[in-house]
Formats: C-alpha cells, structure tokens, sequence
C-alpha cells in the first residue's frame, strides 16, 4: 500500500523553497526518495523535512 509523504525545504527566513507531497510504501523508502529530490534540487543542507502521514518525522536537517 502506497503512502503519502511531505517533503518540505525552508531557506534562512522561513520562506518555503520546495513543498511537495510524493507517495512510498513504506518509512525507509520515503527517506530515500526524500533525500534523492534534495539532491537533485541542490537543498540537502537548507533546514528541511520529511513527515509521513501520521506527522512523524523521516528526514529533519536544520
């Protein structure tokens, strides 16, 4: 069963960079797809998360 996941990136002001929703089957890989989308758009060190559809955090770097 396919899950929901936000993946969201916030710049030095707290304007929101990226903001997408993108679905996985499970925790591990909607870490992995999470982390492949912030390399791809250059934002793996801006203050970032991914949270699963219960709220919990999968990804957090601030």
């Amino acid at each position: 069963m396919q899950r929901t996941y936000a993946l969201t990136v916030f710049d030095q002001s707290g304007e929101k960079l990226l903001d997408e929703s993108f679905t996985a089957k499970n925790d591990q890989e909607a870490k992995e797809i999470g982390q492949a989308r912030l390399e791809e758009e250059g934002h793996t060190e801006r203050t970032h998360r991914c949270v699963s559809p219960e709220a919990k955090l999968i990804l957090f770097h601030r």
